[in-house]
């Protein structure tokens, strides 16, 4: 039975992740900080390993990874989803800021680290970080910073993995419907969109998903035009919400840790 580590399992595109490759018989790793919100996921999943997990602690990392290696002595998929917005502007407090580098940078990193020695000495695995639109055009802080750092850090793997059966892709979302974009005007796929994604990129390996594909028209319109992308979000980055994918909202408050899984 294959085993896949799903972070940030506990809720929006975490939780539909790690539900469909339950349907498709996969053993899943879920990790958050949320027990209870992980087993109630776990019900819904017939093999299912409960890891409650603080990303920003290496100690918790390697904990994840031998828990999950101990199911069946490999691991075949790690989905780096778990991720923090927090206010957009430079002027945002360093707690937040710390925070947000912690788990949706340093933590994939970490992560990556303990899983590709035991998927080159099983010779296959699929790596799937999840990045956001906001890693592609600069419009929300240190949130955009360490997207765009995580596109540069997957680029990097995938060659550096070249050859070894190791594939590693990408999946950048949009705005997506979940419960935490639920006062957002228009219309948004659900994040079984991205599941689905994810689902595909581990069959499949590629570099890089869009999803939904508008928003590719956004992608490349700031790469040609960079002006005008200037022009269409002047005085506006500080006031958008962070994360075009789903997030914990606002930063965390004095002596407060957000949870991981709201992605």
């Amino acid at each position: 039975m294959a085993v896949v580590i799903v972070t940030g399992a506990s809720s929006g595109i975490g939780r539909s992740t790690a539900i469909r490759f339950g349907k498709s018989g996969w053993t899943v790793v879920l990790a958050a900080r949320r027990p209870d919100e992980l087993a109630a996921v776990a019900k819904q999943i017939d093999a299912a390993v409960v890891v409650p997990t603080d990303l920003r602690d290496p100690a918790g990392i390697a904990t994840l990874v031998a828990r999950a290696t101990a199911v069946t002595g490999q691991i075949d998929a790690l989905v780096n989803n778990a991720g923090l917005g927090g206010a957009a502007s430079v002027l945002t407090d360093d707690e937040t800021v710390t925070a947000m580098v912690e788990v949706n940078l340093l933590a994939p990193i970490r992560l990556m680290r303990a899983v590709v020695p035991v998927m080159r000495a099983q010779g296959h695995g699929a790596i799937v970080n999840i990045g956001s639109v906001a890693g592609e055009i600069g419009i929300s802080g240190t949130y955009s910073a360490t997207k765009f750092a995580l596109r540069g850090l997957t680029d990097s793997v995938r060659r550096e993995l070249k050859g070894t059966g190791i594939g590693v892709t990408l999946i950048e979302p949009g705005h997506i419907a979940t419960p935490l974009n639920a006062g957002r005007k228009g219309r948004m796929p659900g994040p079984e969109v991205v599941a689905a994604a994810v689902e595909r990129a581990v069959t499949k390996p590629r570099r890089r998903i869009v999803v939904p594909v508008r928003y590719r028209g956004a992608i490349l319109l700031s790469r040609a035009l960079p002006g005008v992308a200037d022009r269409m979000y002047a005085g506006r980055a500080a006031r958008i919400r962070p994360a075009l994918t789903d997030s914990p909202g606002p930063g965390p408050g004095p002596g407060k840790h957000p949870d991981q899984g709201r992605k």
